[in-house]
């Protein structure tokens, strides 16, 4: 996939360009919702009601809104309490279970969400990332680009599908190619915005790599778009961050050279 054009003075650091905005409170690169909002919810509010309350302590931007309690089921517990709440949703739709083709649905949906396109909320799935000494002295951009990148939209539970392009500058330590790539996935597996995860994949490049010279751009569709609602099949949506050498004119410039070049 090409890059699509974009303007140097766009909006940066996780804002959209094109597509809707999002408030993103409660949330941090942890995966931990605050106890106060947890409790809130608890306690019969909706999540709703939560976000109009400005006096309530919200955690960082960047954290996957989850709940204190989380991580404590084991995966095959909650791969057999899906089934059975997603069984229940086939239900009321007016779905026959009995037959072939459906019965053993609820059981492919539970391990699809568990295993497979929501397996980034599970921090032991995090990819481990080991440096190397940069004994080849390189001292200038390193681009990644067209990063295959397959998410879902947290809103409506429906695919966000793109590339992403990813650059550092060295501090004296590299990466594994395959570590970005990798580092990328683990974010997108998870219900997300678009804004949120090119900050998540930024922070932690920069904590990885330590190095503050880094620049995620991220090029996708969102089915929830496309498929519903409006149903616009010809608009994408760009979000970016940029800090470090990145954050300048030139930077950006040079970054996106390496973009727009060909194989």
């Amino acid at each position: 996939m090409k890059p699509r054009e974009i303007s140097l003075n766009a909006p940066t650091n996780g804002q959209a360009i094109n597509g809707q905005k999002h408030n993103g409170k409660g949330e941090g690169l942890n995966g931990q919702a605050s106890t106060n909002q947890a409790s809130y919810l608890r306690n019969g509010h909706s999540s709703t009601d939560y976000e109009v309350l400005d006096d309530e302590p919200l955690s960082t931007r960047l954290d996957t809104p989850m709940h204190p309690e989380a991580h404590h089921l084991p995966e095959s517990e909650k791969i057999e309490q899906i089934a059975d709440k997603f069984a229940d949703i086939m239900h009321i739709l007016g779905l026959d279970l009995t037959d072939d083709s459906l019965k053993g649905t609820p059981q492919r949906v539970a391990k699809m969400y568990v295993q497979e396109v929501f397996q980034g909320l599970n921090p032991e799935n995090k990819p481990a990332a080991k440096l190397f000494d940069n004994k080849y002295r390189y001292g200038q951009m390193l681009v990644e680009k067209d990063i295959t990148l397959h998410s879902y939209c947290e809103h409506h539970f429906v695919p966000i599908t793109g590339v992403c392009h990813v650059g550092y500058v060295s501090s004296g330590k590299v990466i594994g190619l395959s570590k970005i790539n990798r580092i990328v996935r683990f974010y997108a597996k998870r219900p997300q915005v678009q804004e949120r995860l090119t900050e998540q994949i930024a922070a932690e490049l920069k904590e990885v790599l330590q190095t503050e010279h880094v620049a995620v751009v991220i090029d996708a569709d969102h089915m929830c778009v496309s498929t519903r609602g409006v149903e616009d099949c010809a608009s994408s949506t760009l979000t970016s961050h940029y800090s470090g050498q990145f954050d300048s004119p030139q930077g950006r410039q040079e970054f996106w050279n390496y973009l727009k070049s060909e194989r």
